[in-house]
């Protein structure tokens, strides 16, 4: 059945911009689990079909998960001597192909549905971001999304912060100065955004410093908030012009981000951390 629907799951898994890897088994000799062209695709919590199981397979889940962990997007060859290496019984020889086949995407929650943010969501969504836009107004989303955007409607869109993913990334810029600074407090609160940004001027940035500082945040949390927010190279008012800036400026930090998750999983970090 997987061998007839593979693509389908593959589709299934773009459409929630959810990152797998492909493992197939390319070649073997001797007693293996399964032949040649058998294929599994892993995701960062589950798996869908088999390659046979046993020790084959969990070294195959453990770095395809590395692979994901580390945002990898180059195939990886194994080769694996099942009785040597693996301690199975079948003895065989397998060597495996690892594949990422859906490209990671982060998770970027958009507070406000005004000019900019519809501007910016056009221009996110050819990026790698799977997204939540919140608003409170129902009439203000397009009629048509573009692929990995939801929209949520809700009343207090202040409790929303707490569902988000952990890492995820946070842009306020709702049309309620009052409702961006709750926003504010509560993504601070959670100390896991990978980028906190806030559209405004300096002197709301100053201002919003001062009325979080009464409510206990200190310097160290504000200076993980962003505001303003874009590329300072990037001059212009217009809704267009701000979403290219604030674009290019997530851009550099999910660069950053992946580069440092790269090298944390590479081969030698690997064996550091199990030397």
């Amino acid at each position: 059945m997987f061998k007839d629907n593979w693509i389908r799951t593959l589709a299934e898994l773009e459409q929630r911009g959810e990152p797998c890897v492909m493992v197939t088994v390319v070649e073997h000799k001797g007693s293996t689990p399964r032949d040649s062209g058998t294929k599994m695709l892993v995701t960062e919590e589950g798996c869908y079909a088999t390659i046979g199981g046993g020790h084959l397979e969990y070294k195959a889940l453990e770095l395809a998960r590395q692979m994901l962990a580390g945002g990898e997007q180059h195939m990886r060859i194994e080769r694996f001597n099942l009785g040597a290496s693996l301690g199975q019984c079948c003895g065989g020889m397998a060597t495996i192909m690892l594949e990422p086949v859906v490209r990671p995407r982060h998770h970027l929650v958009l507070f406000g549905a005004g000019h900019v943010a519809k501007a910016l969501v056009h221009v996110l969504a050819t990026l790698p971001f799977r997204i939540t836009w919140v608003d409170s107004r129902a009439e203000e989303f397009p009629a048509e999304l573009p692929e990995g955007v939801t929209a949520l409607v809700s009343e207090d869109p202040v409790d929303e912060v707490d569902d988000q993913p952990t890492g995820s990334y946070y842009l306020v810029m709702t049309h309620n100065h009052q409702l961006d600074l709750e926003l504010c407090a509560r993504i601070l609160k959670r100390k896991d955004a990978r980028y906190f940004g806030v559209i405004g001027s300096r002197t709301k940035r100053k201002r919003f410093d001062y009325r979080l500082k009464e409510r206990g945040f200190d310097d160290a949390a504000l200076a993980g908030m962003i505001c303003p927010i874009g590329l300072p190279e990037v001059a212009g008012k217009h809704p267009a012009e701000i979403a290219v800036s604030v674009a290019g400026q997530l851009i550099a930090a999910y660069q950053a981000g992946d580069a440092a998750a790269i090298a944390e999983a590479s081969p030698a970090a690997i064996q550091a951390e199990h030397a």
